[in-house]
């Protein structure tokens, strides 16, 4: 691990930032005093929703954690092709009894507004998701002492990152689950996807920086694997997600490990944006019609999902995963990470022993 890397955590561990509720402040506090690093989505949430969790982590935990923030998306998304899948989506409405919700609520997330309370009382880490900030802005936060990632799928946009002067990358494979971090969201290039440990040989050659390996981690032989594929962290998701302090909905959790959800699969069905998620009714009814309209597609069938949870219907609820999610096991976070430590220390001494 790079020195600024290991003064942030004990383990080479991070819990992936999901946004949608997964990642409550219990949840990142449980993971960083375990000594991994705990993080908060900023993601769907208010600036003010922001900081106040923020003072629920440090009310928890002295250890550092890291908050991600979601950047600004343009606006060249086709209004007529949203407004044919809105038609689609009338049947819903009227099933749930809920109505379908206005796409064009926001487009930037209060990113300017949750930049500035950051800034102005600086956490340990900041990741980004969707893009890559502006130079001054990662400047800033050098200035302030925060530790920046940026998320990146390709060895170009990790070019950008160390460019604009991020500290690290999270090397995201399309193995993981949830929204795949593009930086420019092509409809051309669904599909085309590069595997994680691939993606980690390709950044490490194109960029000097740090990296943190995402997609698909369960178990501590697999932290080992991408360690020695040059990575200096693990970052989990949906390892951490069935844990009792994520806040992710029962259903979601369950879902995980019910042989009913056989396998995953990226969609645009419930953001307009390619995630991997579950296999269900909703993404095959509606998935392959999605336009390609972040976040218009996730205000329109936002009310849906939460319909949805509300009726006990999994069906109709956006269960993102990543492709290891029947590895999952429900254990409290702490211990979690002190399973997946003992299970990488193994791994280690193996690889150690048939090196010798």
């Amino acid at each position: 691990m790079s020195s600024a890397l290991t003064d942030l955590c004990r383990y080479p561990i991070v819990q992936a930032p999901m946004a949608g509720g997964a990642s409550s402040p219990q949840l990142a506090a449980a993971v960083s005093e375990a000594g991994g690093l705990g993080f908060l989505a900023a993601g769907y949430k208010t600036a003010d929703g922001m900081y106040q969790q923020i003072k629920q982590i440090r009310g928890l935990t002295s250890r550092p954690f890291g908050v991600n923030l979601f950047m600004p998306q343009p606006g060249a998304t086709d209004p007529a092709a949203v407004e044919v899948y809105r038609h689609q989506l009338a049947g819903e409405a009227a099933w749930y009894e809920t109505p379908l919700g206005d796409p064009d609520s926001g487009m930037d997330d209060g990113y300017e507004a949750k930049l500035a309370i950051l800034l102005d009382d600086p956490v340990p880490v900041v990741s980004f998701t969707f893009g890559c900030p502006k130079r001054d802005v990662l400047q800033s936060f050098a200035k302030a002492g925060t530790f920046t990632v940026v998320t990146v799928t390709s060895p170009e946009e990790a070019q950008a990152a160390q460019r604009a002067g991020a500290d690290a990358v999270c090397v995201q494979g399309v193995e993981a689950g949830g929204h795949q971090g593009t930086h420019r969201d092509d409809p051309a290039a669904d599909g085309s996807g590069v595997g994680l440990l691939t993606l980690v040989a390709l950044i490490r050659e194109a960029v000097p920086l740090p990296v943190i390996a995402a997609g698909g981690l369960m178990r501590g032989g697999q932290i080992a694997g991408v360690l020695a594929a040059g990575a200096a962290a693990a970052q989990l998701g949906t390892a951490f997600l069935v844990c009792p302090e994520s806040g992710a909905n029962t259903l979601h959790k369950q879902a995980m490990t019910n042989p009913l959800f056989v396998r995953t699969e990226l969609t645009r069905a419930f953001s307009g944006r390619p995630a991997r998620g579950l296999v269900n009714r909703f993404m095959r009814e509606h998935g392959p019609y999605a336009p390609a309209a972040y976040p218009q597609v996730h205000h329109l069938t936002s009310g849906l999902r939460k319909a949805a949870a509300k009726a006990g219907d999994a069906q109709g609820m956006a269960l993102w995963a990543g492709q290891g999610h029947r590895l999952a096991r429900e254990l409290p976070a702490a211990q979690l990470v002190e399973v997946l430590a003992a299970e990488l220390d193994s791994a280690r001494a193996a690889l150690a022993l048939d090196a010798s």
